[in-house]
C-alpha cells in the first residue's frame, strides 16, 4: 500500500481562521459598549438625583448589558492579537464560538430570571409607576436598536457561498481563436448568473458572431444568444444552477468547449460571526423585552390590567431562551468539532469520486468563520496521483483553508 500525507500547504502556511471584518466588528462592539455604559451613568446618576428606583434599576441592568458585550469585544481583541501564536494549533478563530457559547448560557440564566420575576409578580402584584416606567422602557428600546444597527453594519455575514464583495466573482476560462484571444466567464455576483466573453486585448466583439451552448451531464441543452455591454458581451439569458455543464463558445463558425464545474455553494453557516452573532442576540433580546415591556405597561394603565406587565415579561423570557437555544446548539456543534455543512462534505467527495477514486474517511471541521479544515484519506490504483493532485481538485472549495490529504496506493508505502 502506498501512503502519502501532506498538509494542504507549505509548511510555513497560515493559521490566521478571523472572520471577514474581525476589525471593523471589534471597533463596533467596542461603541456599543461605550454607548451602553454613558446610558447606564446617565440612569444610575439620574435616578439618584431624582430619587427614581425605576431609574436606577434599568441602569444596573444596562450594566449586564456591557457585560456581555464587553465579553465579544475581549474575544475579538484576544484573538486578533494572538492569531499567530503558535500555541493554538489551529488559530484563535473559534474563540468567537466560545464567546458566543457562553453568551448563550448568560442569555438563558437572564430568561429564568425574568420568568421568575414574572411569575412572582403574577401572584404578588406591586405598584406600578407608569409617568417613569414607560418613558425608561422607551429610552431603553431606542438605546437597543441604535446598538443593533452599529452591531449589524460592524459584522460581515455572507448570503451565498463564498462569494465577498473583495473576491474574483467569476470563473474564467480562455479561448485561443485565430481572431486573437478570449476570455469566458461565468459572473454570478449580486446579479443573476450569466456568461461573459471579453477579448484579452480589449478589441470590439460582434456580439452576432458568437454564441455559446452549455450541454449538461444528462444531455440537456440550452443556447445562450450575446448581447453587447460595452466592456464585454453578455448572455441574454441567465444561467440556470447547477453550474457544472460543458459549454461550446462557438466563434465565427468554430467550436470551443469549455467545462465548468459546480463550486462551494454553502448555507452561510460556516461563515458566521457567533461573537457578533450573540451580541446582536443580546442587543435584540433586549429590545424584544422592551416592546413587550411597553405594550404591557400601555394595557396596564389604560385598563388596569396590571398582570399585564408581569405577562409581558414571561413572554420576553420565552423569545429570550428561544434564542439562547439555538444560540448554544450552533456554538456547541462548532466546539465539538460537529461537521459543518453537509453540502461540502459531499461536494469533496463528488469531486474526488467522479475521477473513480474512493474517498475512505472524511473529517470536516469549521476553524473560524469562513473557514472550514478538513482531512480527507483517499483510495486511489493509479500511480501518478500524490496530494498535489488532491489539493488541486480540491482548490475550488474555498472555504477550505487547512488541508490534510492522504493517499492510499497498492504495492507502495510512502510518507510526505
Amino acid at each position: 500500500m502506498h501512503d502519502a500525507t501532506a498538509p494542504a500547504a507549505s509548511s510555513g502556511h497560515s493559521h490566521v481562521f478571523l472572520g471577514l471584518g474581525h476589525e471593523k466588528a471589534e471597533r463596533s462592539t467596542w461603541t456599543v459598549i461605550a454607548i451602553c455604559v454613558a446610558m447606564m451613568v446617565v440612569e444610575i446618576v439620574g435616578g439618584l438625583l431624582f430619587g427614581s428606583i425605576a431609574l436606577i434599576a434599568d441602569g444596573l441592568h444596562m450594566s449586564t448589558h456591557a457585560g456581555a458585550l464587553l465579553l465579544a469585544a475581549i474575544a475579538y481583541s484576544y484573538a486578533r492579537k494572538h492569531a499567530n501564536d503558535p500555541r493554538f494549533t489551529f488559530g484563535t478563530g473559534k474563540l468567537g464560538d466560545l464567546a458566543g457559547f457562553t453568551s448563550a448560557i448568560i442569555l438563558a440564566m437572564i430568561a429564568l430570571l425574568i420568568a421568575y420575576e414574572g411569575v412572582s409578580r403574577l401572584f404578588t402584584p406591586v405598584p406600578i409607576r407608569f409617568a417613569e416606567a414607560i418613558p425608561i422602557a422607551v429610552l431603553g428600546l431606542a438605546v437597543n436598536l441604535v446598538s443593533a444597527w452599529l452591531l449589524s453594519r460592524g459584522g460581515h455575514h455572507h448570503g451565498h457561498g463564498h462569494k465577498n464583495a473583495g473576491d474574483r466573482n467569476d470563473e474564467e476560462h480562455s479561448i485561443e481563436t485565430p481572431g486573437g484571444g478570449l476570455v469566458l466567464s461565468l459572473f454570478e455576483y449580486g446579479v443573476p448568473p450569466v456568461f461573459r466573453v471579453r477579448s484579452r486585448t480589449g478589441q470590439a466583439i460582434d456580439a452576432a458572431s458568437v454564441s455559446v451552448e452549455s450541454v449538461r451531464p444528462d444531455g440537456r441543452r440550452q443556447l445562450f444568444a450575446m448581447a453587447d455591454r460595452g466592456a464585454a458581451l453578455e448572455s441574454v439569458e441567465t444561467v440556470p444552477e447547477p453550474h457544472e455543464f460543458t459549454a461550446y463558445v462557438r466563434v465565427d463558425g468554430r467550436e470551443y468547449p469549455v467545462t465548468f464545474r459546480e463550486h462551494e455553494h454553502g448555507s452561510g453557516a460556516e461563515h458566521r460571526d457567533n461573537n457578533m452573532r450573540a451580541a446582536i442576540v443580546h442587543v435584540a433580546a433586549d429590545a424584544a423585552v422592551s416592546v413587550a415591556v411597553i405594550v404591557g405597561l400601555l394595557l396596564a394603565r389604560s385598563f388596569g390590567w396590571l398582570w399585564m406587565d408581569p405577562l409581558a415579561g414571561i413572554l420576553g423570557a420565552f423569545v429570550i431562551a428561544s434564542w439562547s437555544f439555538g444560540l448554544i446548539r450552533d456554538t456547541g456543534s462548532i466546539l465539538l468539532d460537529m461537521s459543518p455543512d453537509k453540502r461540502v462534505a459531499d461536494g469533496v467527495r463528488k469531486a474526488i469520486e467522479e475521477e473513480g477514486d474512493e474517498v475512505t474517511d472524511l473529517h470536516l471541521w469549521r476553524l473560524g468563520p469562513g473557514h472550514l479544515g478538513a482531512i480527507v484519506s483517499i483510495a486511489t490504483a493509479r500511480q501518478t496521483r500524490g496530494p498535489e493532485h488532491y489539493r488541486r481538485l480540491l482548490s475550488k472549495f474555498p472555504t477550505l483553508s487547512h488541508v490534510t490529504v492522504e493517499v492510499q496506493q497498492p504495492n507502495q508505502t510512502i510518507h510526505a
